[in-house]
């Protein structure tokens, strides 16, 4: 059986590489899949905590369950905002959209 703390060091290392990603690039899309390794993350405690302390309440898969379709929407969101700004700005580098007038 795989300890608690080999699960949270995994989910530390992919919340690090994510906050990184969205610190780091410029690419409005890059900044996206750094949401998405820091949700992913999340996913990873909320499943070990549940299996850990209480295996026979499913409030773990619960939020986990939402936190997908979170996840789901943000992208969708997100890319469809990308896609509008590259239409009037021609460009996704995340400095270029600092006013919110086009």
């Amino acid at each position: 059986m795989v300890p608690l703390w080999a699960y949270l060091l995994v989910a530390a290392g992919l919340f690090c590489l994510g906050a990184y990603g969205v610190l780091s690039r410029r690419n409005a899309i890059a900044v996206l899949m750094g949401i998405e390794l820091m949700l992913n993350a999340v996913n990873i405690n909320l499943v070990a905590f549940w299996r850990y302390l209480s295996p026979l309440n499913m409030a773990g898969q619960a939020f986990t369950a939402f936190i997908f379709v979170i996840a789901a929407a943000e992208a969708a969101v997100g890319l469809a905002i990308i896609i509008s700004v590259y239409r009037s700005r021609q460009s996704v580098i995340v400095e270029d959209v600092d006013i919110m007038k086009w």
